[in-house]
């Protein structure tokens, strides 16, 4: 094992890409710092010493053992360095769990066999093209859940048999990637808040039990009972924040 430095997690408990990051900690059993960013009220210090693009998750890693909120400038700041659009924000948090990897290689959170970690790779740009924008939309925007409908048929093909998860026997950065979106979805969905009209919520959650989702419904089942998952989830911050 690498010789761990410290290290410190600014994130936000309504963000499902931050959400990425703490999954991957926990299942690392990392021993880190975590600070919560208010993203309606960014603290002044934050983007000129932590993260210039403003935006969670960053993790500083090394230096000093210093509070949160007066980071050291000993310390590597890992985090995007200008202001992008939401899909280089999406793959920054990858980023992010990748590193967690490969501080903590016996978490198995990226798989050592290549083909495998291809797998994790093809899975990850498919529900980062089919899912996850369908989700947006439908909570955060208002589109219709029909959307929704069509990411989740789109991924189904790469979805395994009821049991496992993404790439195999072993809980990975696919489904990592995935939890946080699946997570916040059927939590919205079940309390039908969210940008879309009501009872849209409850619509799409009858859809969903149709017997060409059970594959899907299988695997959701698997990832939301994971201990990280349950863990790092803050169900309560989260239907306080989505709009309605």
């Amino acid at each position: 094992m690498a010789n761990i430095q410290q290290i410190t997690l600014y994130t936000a408990k309504i963000c499902p890409y931050a959400h990425r990051v703490e999954i991957a900690l926990n299942e690392a059993k990392a021993s880190f710092k975590s600070f919560q960013i208010d993203l309606q009220n960014k603290p002044e210090w934050y983007a000129p010493k932590v993260n210039p693009a403003s935006k969670v998750p960053a993790i500083a890693y090394g230096g000093p053992d210093v509070p949160p909120e007066t980071p050291s400038p000993d310390s590597t700041k890992l985090a995007e360095s200008l202001p992008s659009p939401d899909s280089t924000k999406l793959a920054e948090s990858l980023v992010l769990v990748e590193f967690v990897a490969d501080l903590f290689p016996q978490s198995s959170i990226l798989p050592t066999d290549p083909v495998l970690r291809a797998q994790a790779r093809f899975f990850i740009e498919a529900i980062s093209t089919k899912f996850t924008p369908s989700y947006g939309g439908f909570v955060l925007r208002g589109d219709s859940y029909e959307n929704v409908l069509q990411g989740i048929d789109a991924i189904q093909p790469l979805l395994p048999e009821p049991g496992k998860f993404a790439v195999g026997d072993q809980f990975s950065v696919a489904d990592i990637a995935i939890a946080p979106f699946i997570a916040r979805l059927f939590l919205a969905a079940q309390h039908d808040i969210g940008k879309y009209e009501a009872g849209d919520g409850h619509k799409l959650l009858s859809a969903l039990a149709a017997p060409k989702f059970a594959k899907f419904n299988a695997y959701k089942t698997l990832v939301l009972e994971r201990p990280s998952v349950i863990a790092t989830f803050d169900n309560v911050g989260f239907k306080l924040f989505v709009p309605i």
